[in-house]
Parts: structure tokens; sequence; C-alpha cells
């Protein structure tokens, strides 16, 4: 018995998947033990000064902070809503039998209905995993939102951090698994586009999730701020009173 094209999916397939799975662990590794040298970490170290900036400075800036968690929400949104319009879409494609390109000679691979229906079973979970996560994401900027938003100074900052850090760990799970739907819908054209795209996808990812730049040293301390502010006004106003005492 010869090898057959149809060998090719066991072959190929698992080891593209797998490259993937490994690349991501060892990201995942690096993310928990060393986080300065993931962007995911780098970003999350500026979150967090971010946060702590926002929660010691003037309740009249809080516009220009929910500004910036309201673009976040809505590009969460915007994804969710993508992901369930393909899901959507491929439930339509899937329901149409009389759809026959994806089982043509012009697909060198395993061509079989099963083989097919698990091709659609898998994209359909990728995007289901990444309206998900994108949906988990909005909801944890949404309470961002009314957490910075709240007339009330006893709010501890360590929670609006953990919300924008759950929110941003969420968009990129979702990212992620768009990445691996990708992949996936390279297959419908043949196992050696797919693992090609692997291949791919793991180089260009390793590019843009490394971080070589040095973490920046943020130093804010807004009670320290606000007694300079109120020491120069006092100076001023010294400076100001002091011609009119002499006359």
């Amino acid at each position: 018995m010869g090898f057959e094209k149809k060998d090719l999916d066991v072959l190929l397939v698992p080891s593209g998947l797998l490259l993937m799975f490994v690349y991501h662990l060892q990201l995942l590794y690096r993310y928990l033990h060393q986080p300065h040298t993931t962007c995911i970490g780098f970003e999350n170290f500026n979150k967090r000064f971010w946060v702590q900036a926002i929660m010691q400075g003037e309740r009249r800036d809080i516009g220009m902070c929910l500004t910036v968690i309201s673009s976040n929400i809505s590009a969460a949104t915007f994804l969710a809503s993508v992901s369930l319009t393909l899901c959507s879409l491929i439930g339509a494609w899937i329901s149409n039998t009389n759809n026959n390109f994806f089982v043509s000679d012009l697909v060198y691979g395993d061509t079989r209905p099963a083989t097919l229906s698990i091709k659609y079973i898998s994209l359909l979970i990728c995007f289901l995993l990444a309206f998900s996560c994108f949906i988990q994401s909005a909801r944890h900027f949404v309470h961002a939102n009314y957490l910075i938003s709240t007339p009330s100074t006893s709010i501890p900052p360590k929670s609006v951090e953990l919300a924008v850090i759950r929110g941003g760990d969420f968009w990129s799970v979702g990212l992620r698994a768009l990445y691996f739907a990708l992949n996936l819908l390279l297959w419908f054209f043949g196992p050696i586009p797919m693992f090609a795209c692997s291949i791919f996808m793991v180089l260009f990812l390793h590019y843009l999730d490394s971080n070589m730049a040095p973490l920046i040293e943020h130093e804010f301390d807004g009670r320290q701020m606000v007694k300079k502010v109120e020491q120069r006004v006092s100076e001023m106003a010294t400076a100001i009173h002091m011609p009119s005492h002499q006359n």
C-alpha cells in the first residue's frame, strides 16, 4: 500500500497545529515568567502605569480616559460581530450541499465528506472562541469604564488594573483564535498550504510578540504633584501681593 495524497492531511495538518500550539505554550511561559520579553507583558506594564496615573489624577481628566476605554470597547464589539457573522456564513455554507468546490481534484489532499466536515467544525470552533473572547474583552472594558467614572475616591486602582489587563488578555486570545482560523481556512485548499501558513505564522508572530525595548521607567505621584502645584501657586500669590504691601 503506497502513500496517497489523502495521507498528507494526517501528516501535515497535525504537524502544523502542533507547531502553532508549541509556539503559544512557549509564549505563555515567557509571558508568565519573563513578561518584559513579550509585547503583551510590555503593554500590560504601560497599562498599569496608565491606570495609576488616571486614578491619582484630577477628576476633570476622566473624559479622556473614558474615550480610550470606549475605543477598546468599540474594537472588541466590532471583531465580535465579524466573528459571529463568519460563523453564520460557515453554517450557511455547510447547509449548501450543492457546493462541491472543496471536494474537487483542484484540492491536493483528503476530500472525503468526513474530512470536510472536520474542517468546517474546526473553523467554526475557532470563530466561536474568538467571538466569546471579544465579548469578554468588551465586558471587562465596560467594567473598567464604570470603575473609572465612579464619583468616589475609594475605588482601589488594583480593581481597575485587573479589569483593563483582563480585557487586554481576552483581546489577545481572540486574535490568536483568528490566527488559528486562518490556518484552518487554508486547510480547505489542501494540507500543504495549511502547513506552509503555520510555519509563516509562527515566524511572523514571533517577530510581533518579541519585545527588545527596555521597560519605561514611569515616575508619577499625584499627591506630590498636587503639593508642588499648590506650592507654586502660593509662591506666585505671595509675589503678586508683595508690591501692594510695600506701597
